[in-house]
């Protein structure tokens, strides 16, 4: 089991893998909506909340925050961003570009909000396997007319399956040009490119591959389902998320 990698399933017994793969996705959307709105004390509870899960889970907190660098990087713009377009009383300038109080706390709320919407599908991720999730999307997307409810569930479980290994393979590239003394560019924009062209070529290549493999198997959309299991947990559960949605709305 890969405990390096949060983009990837990791068996285990906690609640979380325990719930229907449904209930978990109807938490997880419930919750999103409601961080748009949260305050600093809903997300400070909240916070606390995912950091139990994420123990809980097995998932050690380092390892996320090592998995998230690049998304803390866009964080970080974002908080930037924030803070020097937002109207409020200005706190410092620098070459004429104004940081005013209100951007600071505007930033830091919206950075805040995007990092537990960001945690939440890390959880559900490495708590889930891609086969269930395949068998919930084509179960919601049953009743809804002319959408191919078997072709997104094989869509949606095939990109959980590859986003692990895109981070596997980016892991992979960046320790290439290391060893290349690549890190020693100090040129922002070369470094990306030359992590992401030969990034984008493996991953093209594998799906390519994929693709082919799964020809020469005969594969086809109409097989045997996975059949949904719910644990007896998920009415609890679904209760106190609800709660939860009602403590991030109106808790400011």
């Amino acid at each position: 089991m890969d405990r390096s990698n949060a983009f990837a399933y990791q068996a285990g017994i906690s609640l979380l893998h325990g719930l229907d793969v449904r209930c978990k996705l109807v938490c997880m959307a419930l919750v999103s909506l409601s961080l748009l709105k949260a305050g600093m004390v809903a997300l400070g509870g909240l916070s606390l909340i995912f950091f139990c899960m994420m123990i809980q889970s097995g998932l050690h907190p380092w390892q996320v925050m090592k998995n998230l660098k690049y998304f803390l990087v866009l964080l970080v713009f974002v908080f930037i961003s924030r803070s020097i377009t937002t109207m409020g009383d200005p706190i410092g300038s620098f070459m004429g570009i104004v940081v005013t109080d209100d951007g600071i706390f505007e930033g830091g709320m919206v950075v805040w909000r995007f990092f537990l919407v960001m945690i939440s599908g890390i959880l559900f991720t490495v708590t889930t396997r891609p086969s269930h999730v395949k068998a919930a999307v084509q179960w919601f997307l049953t009743p809804v007319p002319f959408v191919p409810e078997k072709r997104a569930g094989v869509m949606v479980s095939l990109f959980l399956r590859f986003l692990p290994l895109m981070v596997y393979q980016a892991r992979q590239v960046s320790l290439a040009q290391r060893s290349r003394c690549g890190h020693l560019e100090r040129n922002p924009v070369k470094r990306v490119k030359r992590l992401a062209l030969p990034l984008l070529k493996s991953m093209v290549q594998t799906a390519d591959g994929l693709a082919l493999g799964m020809t020469a198997r005969g594969y086809t959309e109409n097989r045997t389902e996975l059949p949904l299991q719910p644990s007896g947990r998920e009415l609890p559960v679904l209760v106190f998320c609800i709660i939860i949605n009602v403590f991030l709305t109106f808790c400011h």
